[in-house]
């Protein structure tokens, strides 16, 4: 009967928490509908919305070099969909030989820059998988495009995020990776990133053992260990550790992609960033590198962040892999608690809003339904209260020291850690942590009010 009791109070207490998630997706959904104007105190409609557009991040890259250009041939979208409208591209590449090369790729996600890293002058790019196919068909235009990429170096590493068989399979629907022969001066580099449902099951599994508080601690661990979770953290740590170190050491230009590249290719070029670059790492910068990255760059949050870990049911495109890369980050930010200028509250709060939120930030799938829906003249960016003072304050990392670095995230075993300010915020009191948090303001001499 004791069993039986805990299992029922496991249980109920899941379903509450399933209740709340989906009762405030609903309640924002009807405000949606409805253009209802959500107005939280001091933030003005329209604040926050003037993100680093990509006019700035080409400025910012001019400065650097002048061998790539910003073009609009996305203008209205009609190229690509899911890109912004305005992408950097290799200054030789004009935009008919872009249009041709999008051709080429699934969801016409030709390459585009990333990121540029000064020191060793080489870039990171992303894309779709080509259209090979069964037929082996190429594109002139997409192998002139990534060649003018390499900036005069005479080599380059694709990183494909699924295992090599996965891969040449998928010419057998039009898809594939890649050919040798037609791209000589690229090395193609096979390291699988799990994704889609079978992310989603492991995050449910992780979601359900955290929540059986009634077993033993064995088991439970067992559990934690069964559900893969952290190894799906090691194993995207490692991959963008791979492409970071291919930029730093080894000062070559590293495209990445998958076979959508709006999900785990999005996961390694951010995270590959935040390993390189000091400017990532600030709290401006890291609202700069999600924007980017993620949000302008089409990862269908819609789709993939249509219910939480908590919910009961499942939607076939789900896959958390934004939660994912979260996690990924706050690994970096306990194994570096110096090099980050935000701390865990911030991340927390990205979590549990890209799920559920009343602000307009994490809607839709891309820039183009965004526009369509005039998210930005109807609701209110989550990043105009996040830089809000009042609210800012408990989001910066009190002991931050810029560091010019980059951070190299160690993958061991006992280096990967549940993020329990997260999955178990609802079981596990956070007094002693915010406690702790007042106290390291007062040592460091600083008033966090």
């Amino acid at each position: 009967m004791e069993k039986e009791d805990q299992a029922q109070e496991q249980s109920l207490s899941s379903v509450r928490i399933c209740r709340l998630f989906n009762w405030k997706y609903q309640i924002w959904k009807k405000h949606l509908m409805l253009h209802a104007l959500f107005r939280p105190a001091g933030c003005k409609l329209g604040k926050g919305w003037s993100r680093d557009t990509m006019e700035n991040f080409y400025h910012k890259l001019k400065a650097e070099t002048d061998a790539w250009r910003l073009s609009d041939v996305n203008e209205n979208f009609k190229v690509c969909p899911s890109y912004p409208e305005k992408i950097i591209v290799p200054l030789s590449c004009s935009d008919n030989s872009l249009k041709r090369a999008a051709a080429f790729r699934q969801g016409r996600r030709f390459p585009v820059l990333s990121y540029y890293h000064s020191r060793t002058r080489s870039v990171l790019l992303r894309s779709a998988q080509p259209l090979v196919g069964p037929n082996h068909h190429f594109s002139e235009d997409d192998e002139n495009l990534l060649n003018a990429a390499l900036m005069g170096q005479s080599h380059g590493f694709i990183i494909d995020v699924r295992y090599e068989q996965e891969a040449k399979q998928a010419r057998s629907s039009g898809g594939g990776t890649e050919n040798k022969d037609r791209y000589p001066r690229w090395s193609i580099l096979y390291r699988s990133l799990e994704r889609g449902q079978a992310l989603q099951r492991s995050l449910t599994r992780l979601v359900g053992t955290c929540y059986e508080t009634y077993m033993g601690r064995n088991h439970w661990l067992s559990n934690l260990q069964a559900s893969q979770w952290l190894s799906h953290i090691k194993e995207a740590l490692s991959l963008a550790g791979l492409a970071a170190e291919c930029i730093e050491r080894e000062g070559t230009c590293v495209l990445v992609h998958g076979e959508e590249g709006a999900n785990n290719t999005l996961l390694v070029t951010s995270l590959a960033q935040l390993i390189l670059s000091p400017d990532c790492r600030t709290m401006v910068g890291y609202q700069e590198l999600i924007e980017h990255e993620w949000l302008q760059a089409g990862h269908p949050f819609q789709l993939r962040c249509a219910r939480s870990g908590w919910a009961q049911g499942r939607f076939k495109q789900e896959s958390p892999n934004f939660l994912l890369f979260l996690d990924c980050c706050w690994q970096l930010t306990r194994q570096f608690p110096m090099s980050m200028e935000f701390n865990e509250e911030l991340l927390c709060t990205l979590a549990s809003h890209a799920y559920s939120s009343e602000y307009g930030t994490f809607l839709c799938n891309n820039e183009k339904e965004r526009n369509s829906y005039k998210v930005r003249e109807k609701t209110h960016s989550l990043w105009g209260i996040l830089n809000n003072f009042k609210q800012r304050k408990h989001l910066v990392n009190p002991v931050y020291e810029r560091n010019p670095l980059a951070i190299w995230p160690s993958v061991a075993p006992q280096s990967i850690q549940l993020w329990e300010g997260f999955f178990l915020r609802y079981l596990v009191s956070t007094e002693h942590k915010e406690r702790s948090w007042q106290r390291t303001w007062e040592l460091v001499g600083k008033d966090p009010c």
